[in-house]
């Protein structure tokens, strides 16, 4: 995708028999996905419309516009949604979209280069930041917080980092 959009959920799979779909928003306010419209996937698939319904254990329950069966929603399974970056809210100070972390270069304090964001990943305590090792396949993890990366500079396309002795 291009930089133009954000992600901001995924189709998790069908829930019950009348097209409705699990939907994982990743919005801080989970509901907010809604106002975010039109959303779109990967392979071009459009929805001009998300009706939330309802809510089970880690996801939301939603009618997309189009999606009327079990098998159409079944089809869906594992698509991530995407919207217009124009929709969202401009991040405060000191936020990120990870859209606008990935592929920049990060350097240690001393101008060592130490790769390139290649993912923002969270797995409940942080975000950490994957950073692909220059000239390899390794990536290293990266905390992603203020005492490891105490410079984000978007406009030069660099994230300055203090990482934790012997991560890299």
């Amino acid at each position: 995708m291009n930089q133009d959009k954000i992600i901001v959920g995924a189709i998790s799979g069908a829930f019950g028999v009348h097209g409705e779909v699990r939907l994982k928003s990743y919005c801080a306010d989970p509901a907010a996905i809604a106002d975010y419209t039109p959303l779109s996937t990967e392979s071009g698939q459009v929805f001009t419309s998300i009706i939330l319904t309802g809510q089970v254990t880690n996801a939301l329950i939603a009618r997309v516009d189009g999606i009327s069966t079990k098998e159409q929603a079944d089809a869906l399974k594992g698509q991530s949604l995407f919207a217009d970056r124009s929709r969202l809210p401009a991040p405060e100070d000191e936020e990120y979209y990870h859209a606008d972390l990935i592929g920049l270069s990060v350097f240690d304090a001393g101008g060592t280069a130490l790769g390139t964001v290649k993912s923002v990943q969270n797995h409940g305590a942080a975000d950490l930041l994957e950073v692909q090792i220059p000239d390899s396949s390794a990536t290293v993890f990266l905390p992603f917080t203020k005492a490891a990366v105490p410079l984000v500079d978007l406009s030069s396309k660099r994230i300055v980092a203090d990482p934790p002795d012997g991560l890299f």
